[in-house]
């Protein structure tokens, strides 16, 4: 795994939503540089992948945390049951300690759940306990023919919302490991500050 940031990929994970000017002046003097094409190409890709390795290198750390968690939560709970079952086993209900204060067993406790379920919903129905609603997946389909737009039109409203996507670059990479690349990028950086 790659220890140093380099100024570009450090610019990238310190980049403010609300204050981008700084970077784009950085991406400016990058693409301006007398450096070949294909190098500019490289530092900008390979540090945006470096950022992609780090998401998901802790998408993996969270999912053991997470997976470790649970495994420490259940066995936490089957330790606490069972040092209270051995702990009644010889009439114990307190032990006092010096570094706690002590350690007692909590009486078994029955929860109580309500459960509902319908046995006969149309008796109900008939004693009137129902609602009516619009099935907006009728009226959806109804919609898309002429006989049932000009049936329902005055009934309802069809609004189209537009959610603007900014554009962006997507960084095609070329079928190498991710430790390649993270020798590709100290390489091309070393070469530029070098010069």
């Amino acid at each position: 795994m790659k220890v140093t940031n380099y100024r570009l990929q450090t610019e990238m994970e310190n980049i403010k939503e609300d204050n981008q000017e700084w970077f784009k002046n950085y991406v400016r003097q990058v693409l301006e540089s007398n450096k070949p094409y294909y190098a500019k190409a490289d530092y900008l890709g390979l540090s945006i992948q470096e950022i992609q390795n780090k998401i998901d290198y802790l998408t993996a750390d969270i999912q053991e945390m997470t997976a470790l968690k649970k495994n420490l939560s259940l066995a936490k709970a089957t330790t606490l049951e069972a040092t209270a079952a051995v702990l009644a086993e010889y009439g114990i209900d307190r032990l006092d300690g010096t570094s706690i204060s002590s350690i007692t067993i909590t009486p078994k406790r029955t929860k109580l759940t309500e459960t509902f379920e319908i046995i006969n919903a149309d008796a109900l129905i008939k004693l009137g306990y129902f609602s009516v609603v619009v099935d907006e997946q009728s009226v959806k389909e109804a919609m898309l023919s002429v006989e049932g737009m000009d049936e329902i039109d005055e009934f309802v409203k069809v609004s189209v919302t537009s959610e603007e996507t900014p554009a962006r670059i997507k960084v095609n990479a070329r079928r190498t490991s991710a430790n390649n690349q993270a020798t590709e990028l100290l390489n091309l950086v070393d070469s530029q500050e070098a010069a």
